[in-house]
């Protein structure tokens, strides 16, 4: 005989249940598992159901927002990173004081722009260029262009503001998944339970018609390696060797 095994994906897991569901025609003397557990599947079913669709809504979202997101942090990178070799171009003409440099937090000696490569980067080197250069207005000095420090702090704004969406996207996407995987457990619980009144009222059937009637029910089988498939014939021979035993 195949062993069974649980469900091991959603989906398969709504079927297993939809499969219990479609029981419910039969007369009481046929339903080869108890009311309480068939109730139980329908009752289970469609909050499962909901609870994944809401899962799979909010990563959705989760997606959708996180490409246009990226396009977001791309814009900042940019505008930080050429307002900063803008300020060392005007440093190297001699335009600005290099020492000037320090109120953006930049080393007056180091004319290579940092790395802004991650969220943090930019966050730390977006507030240190936004700072700087209203610092050094402040001590009278021109203001730089192209781009100027009002079209870095645009960019940088919405950046942040993105960001904090999505911890808002992420925080939802992962409460809903906790939800899903909570509720799995108790989902394969009441499979199990199905499963083994299923197996329990079909036992005394020859292997054959137990496990078709048994996988008709909704139960997941799979053959060893080497496991000889049961057919009809099976169940002929197991018969006939029955019959020798007695």
């Amino acid at each position: 005989m195949p062993y069974r095994r649980l469900p091991n994906t959603d989906q398969a897991r709504l079927r297993s249940l939809e499969k219990v569901i479609e029981l419910e025609h039969l007369s009481m003397a046929e339903l080869p598992v108890s009311f309480k557990l068939l109730n139980e599947a329908k009752s289970q079913y469609p909050l499962f159901l909901s609870m994944i669709q809401q899962y799979n809504q909010t990563f959705e979202n989760q997606v959708t927002a996180n490409k246009k997101y990226q396009q977001i942090v791309k814009n900042a990178r940019l505008y930080i990173s050429h307002f900063i070799q803008v300020l060392n171009l005007t440093v190297i003409r001699n335009e600005i004081k290099k020492d000037y440099k320090r109120f953006y937090k930049l080393d007056p000696d180091d004319f290579t722009v940092p790395d802004l490569t991650n969220e943090q980067a930019i966050t730390e080197w977006g507030k240190n260029i936004i700072e700087g250069e209203n610092e050094r207005l402040r001590n009278g000095g021109a203001p730089l262009q192209n781009p100027s420090v009002a079209k870095v702090k645009v960019h940088f704004d919405i950046f942040k503001e993105y960001k904090n969406s999505q911890k808002v996207f992420q925080s939802s996407t992962a409460r809903n998944l906790e939800c899903v995987a909570t509720m799995r457990l108790k989902i394969d619980e009441i499979i199990k339970d199905i499963w083994d009144a299923i197996e329990n009222y079909y036992k005394d059937l020859p292997p054959y018609k137990r496990w078709k009637l048994c996988s008709d029910c909704g139960i997941i089988y799979y053959y060893r390696k080497g496991e000889e498939v049961l057919t009809p014939a099976s169940d002929i021979r197991f018969l006939e060797e029955q019959k020798k035993e007695q």
